[in-house]
C-alpha cells in the first residue's frame, strides 16, 4: 500500500471517550505501517462549545499513548497541531465561492423560525429540514439583509440525486439526498460548520484516507456534493463500527465509555489500552494476542476493520493490562505502582512486595488494596473473624504470637515450619488458623501469601499487631 496521508480531527468541546482515540489509534497505525503521514488538526470552530481544558486533554491522550504527529507548526520543539479557527479567511472565501456557483446560499432564518419549523414538521411526521425559505429572496433583498449582519450560508442540496461510493471497511454505501438538509455551513458568527470545514482542511492537506465512525455515513453526500461542486477529488473512505456495550446498546459512562486518562488513572498500562483498543473493530487471530506497538504496526491491516460493532468488554481489558503487568521488571513495576501506593510508602519496600502481588494485579491500583497493610497498620474487624474464622481465633493468635516470638531465623522456611508445627500439635484446622492471622495482619480475608508478606512486614511489626489485637 502507497504511504497514506491521514489525520486525526478532534473537537476540543469535551473529554473523548475510548472509541475516539481508537479512531486515532487506527489512523496513527495505518500511517506508521505505510510510512505515511499522521497529522493532528483541532476542530475549534464551535467557539460557544469549546473547552482549553479538553484539548489539554486530548494532546495528553495523545502523548501518553505516544502516538506522535508528523507535520504542524513548530517553536523550537515538536510539531503543534493544526488549528481550524487560524484559517476563518480561507473558509470564507470557499463559501463565497460556492455561493457564486449557485450550490450555497445566504439564509437570514431567526432561531425563533427554525424552531417553530422544525416543531411544525414533526407534529406532522415529517423530517426537519429547512425548507428553503431564504432561496427566493431577490439579489435586492440578500444586500439589504447582509447589512444586518445577522445570517449562515447554507449548501444547496440537490433533491433525489443518489450519492454512492465504495467505503473501505462498509463497502459500497448509497444514500438518496431527498430527506438531507441543506446544510449550515458558513455560521453568523464568520466560523465555518465541521461539514465546510472537514472538506476544506482534508484537500488542502491533501489527505488520503478519511478515517471516522459510522455516525458520520448519513453526512457523506454532503460532503461528496461539496468535492463534486468545488471540482476536487473524494479521499478514500473509511467509516470504523460503533463500539457497543456488553448488552449490545450505545456505549455509556456505565459501561465504560471514559477517557483514556480516566483508565490510566485507574491503574492501567498505555501497552494494555492499544492492545485492547486496536481489537474493537479489527480482526486478528483470535483476538487475543499481545502485540506490541511495533508488532502492531507490522500486523495492522485496514482490510480486517469489521463492519460489525465492537463489543467493549472490561473483563478483556483486565485481562491484557494484567499480562501488560506481569511482562514489566519489577523495577519499572515499582515507578507504576508508585502513584498507587500509600505516601507513606518507601520504593525499596513496594520493590520487596512486588513479588507477592505481580500475579494477582489486574489494574496498578489494586496494589493499595492487595498492600496497603504493609504500610499502615489496619483496622480488625471482630466481625470479620467471626464469619470466616471457625474455633476460637483468640486461641489461634495467643499461641502464634508465642511462637512467633521465639523464631530466631526470620525467614519464610522457618516461620512455615513453626507455625505447622504448632497446628500439627494442637490438632487445629490449617485454614481456620491462617485465616484468623491474616485477618488480624492484613485486615482483610484476600492477601498476598501470608508468610512471606511477615517476612517483609518484619518480626517487631508482627508482634505489635498480634499484640494490639489481644489487647483489645
Amino acid at each position: 500500500m502507497k504511504p497514506v496521508r491521514v489525520r486525526f480531527a478532534p473537537s476540543p468541546t469535551g473529554l473523548p471517550h475510548i472509541g475516539n482515540t481508537r479512531t486515532a489509534l487506527f489512523a496513527w497505525l495505518l500511517a506508521r505501517q505505510t510510512g505515511g503521514r499522521f497529522i493532528v488538526r483541532v476542530e475549534d470552530t464551535d467557539q460557544k462549545r469549546y473547552q482549553p481544558q479538553s484539548l489539554e486533554k486530548i494532546l495528553e491522550i495523545l502523548e501518553f499513548l505516544e502516538l506522535d504527529w508528523d507535520e504542524g507548526p513548530r517553536v523550537g520543539g515538536p510539531h503543534q497541531p493544526y488549528f481550524q479557527s487560524q484559517r476563518l479567511d480561507h473558509y470564507q472565501k470557499i463559501a463565497q465561492e460556492l455561493i457564486d456557483s449557485g450550490v450555497a446560499y445566504y439564509c437570514f432564518c431567526s432561531s425563533d423560525r427554525l424552531e417553530k419549523l422544525r416543531r411544525e414538521q414533526k407534529e406532522k411526521g415529517q423530517i426537519p429540514k429547512y425548507d428553503r425559505h431564504c432561496l427566493s429572496l431577490s439579489e435586492k433583498e440578500i444586500e439589504k439583509k447582509k447589512q444586518a449582519g445577522n445570517y449562515v450560508v447554507r449548501l444547496k442540496m440537490p433533491e433525489n440525486l443518489n450519492f454512492s461510493w465504495k467505503d473501505l471497511v462498509q463497502g459500497e454505501i448509497t444514500i438518496n439526498s431527498k430527506d438531507l438538509d441543506d446544510q449550515v455551513l458558513l455560521k453568523s458568527d464568520g466560523y465555518p460548520t465541521y461539514h465546510l470545514a472537514v472538506v476544506v482542511d482534508d484537500h488542502d492537506m491533501k489527505i488520503s484516507h478519511v478515517i471516522r465512525g459510522v455516525e458520520w455515513i448519513s453526512s457523506t453526500p454532503k460532503h461528496l456534493f461539496l468535492y463534486q461542486s468545488l471540482g476536487w477529488p473524494v479521499p478514500a473512505l473509511m467509516h470504523l463500527p460503533l463500539i457497543l456495550g456488553p448488552d449490545k446498546a450505545k456505549l455509556s459512562k456505565r459501561h465504560g465509555a471514559k477517557s483514556v486518562l480516566d483508565y490510566r488513572d485507574e491503574g492501567y498500562l498505555k501497552e494494555a489500552l492499544i492492545n485492547f483498543m486496536v481489537y474493537l473493530g479489527w480482526s486478528y487471530h483470535d483476538n487475543s494476542q499481545i502485540l506490541t506497538k511495533e508488532e502492531l504496526i507490522k500486523a495492522f491491516d485496514y482490510q480486517k476493520i469489521q463492519k460489525q460493532n465492537a463489543i467493549f468488554d472490561i473483563k478483556k481489558l483486565d485481562w491484557f493490562n494484567g499480562q501488560y503487568i506481569r511482562m514489566k521488571k519489577d523495577e519499572e513495576l515499582a515507578q507504576l505502582l508508585k502513584p498507587f501506593a500509600p505516601k507513606e510508602a518507601d520504593e525499596d519496600l513496594i520493590k520487596k512486595i512486588i513479588p507477592l502481588v505481580k500475579e494477582r494485579l489486574a489494574r496498578l491500583s489494586e496494589f493499595r488494596g492487595l498492600a496497603g497493610f504493609f504500610f499502615l497498620s489496619p483496622e480488625v474487624s471482630q466481625s470479620l473473624l467471626k464469619e470466616n474464622v471457625r474455633g476460637n481465633y483468640k486461641n489461634y493468635l495467643k499461641e502464634a504470637l508465642l511462637v512467633i516470638q521465639s523464631i530466631k531465623d526470620w525467614q519464610e522456611g522457618e516461620i512455615t515450619r513453626k507455625l505447622m508445627a504448632l497446628i500439627k500439635k494442637k490438632s487445629w484446622q490449617t485454614g481456620d488458623f491462617f485465616m484468623a492471622l491474616r485477618i488480624v495482619i492484613a485486615g482483610s480475608r484476600h492477601t498476598p501469601p501470608i508468610n512471606d508478606s511477615l517476612v517483609i512486614l518484619g518480626k517487631e511489626e508482627t508482634i505489635q499487631r498480634l499484640q494490639k489485637f489481644l489487647k483489645n
